[in-house]
């Protein structure tokens, strides 16, 4: 009698165990994936960076994207040399909003080499070659293959301040079309002038 007490003792205590460590390998496959769901594979993330035109949009290497204002629409006027030289933000899935981004605002456009673009507010987003690190803006308010380029507020407009080369224009940016209109004689007033951006 006491023999079999003590092998249904031991029984009971096996279970018990097996069902321990049975939830906790449940609960630890559960969460791994719950993180994998979470983060897609491929996504890039935007967030804000500071420049010394403000924040602006940044991709997932810290440094600053910008638009260019040939680009109809979500549709890439840059391509060849350009897309050498203003690199596209490109994604294999949707994008992530970091703090300060508005991630609907976020969205993806198909390139002619059918690779995927990451837009904000419609624009398709690049980088520019000459900024080597976060934080530079060596490209902003530049006139390269046929229109300018500008960095990306939180807002989904171009930034204005910090341009290349035009301390004034920096200081008159939160006039408009004006700042646009000022900028030295330079020929890329009149194409900034009429602009939706």
């Amino acid at each position: 009698m006491p023999l079999r007490l003590r092998i249904i003792g031991l029984g009971i205590g096996l279970l018990s165990l097996v069902i321990v460590a049975g939830c906790g390998s449940s609960s630890s496959s559960s969460s791994s994936n719950t993180s994998t769901a979470s983060t897609a594979k491929g996504a890039v993330a935007v967030d804000l960076g500071t420049t010394k035109a403000g924040q602006v949009l940044v991709g997932p290497n810290g440094r600053a994207v910008y638009l260019f204002e040939k680009d109809k629409g979500t549709t890439s006027a840059c391509s060849g040399a350009c897309a050498k030289a203003w690199p596209p933000l490109t994604t294999s899935a949707k994008p992530t909003a970091g703090t300060g981004v508005t991630a609907s605002m976020l969205g993806i456009t198909k390139r002619a080499d059918g690779t995927e673009q990451v837009t904000y507010n419609g624009h398709p987003l690049y980088y520019f070659e000459g900024d080597k690190k976060s934080g530079t803006i060596a490209g902003q308010g530049l006139d390269a293959f046929g229109a300018e380029w500008y960095v990306v507020g939180a807002s989904g407009s171009k930034v204005e301040k910090g341009e290349h080369g035009s301390g004034s224009k920096s200081d008159s940016s939160s006039s408009g079309d004006s700042s646009g209109s000022s900028s030295g004689g330079s020929s890329s007033g009149g194409s900034s002038g009429g602009s939706s951006y």
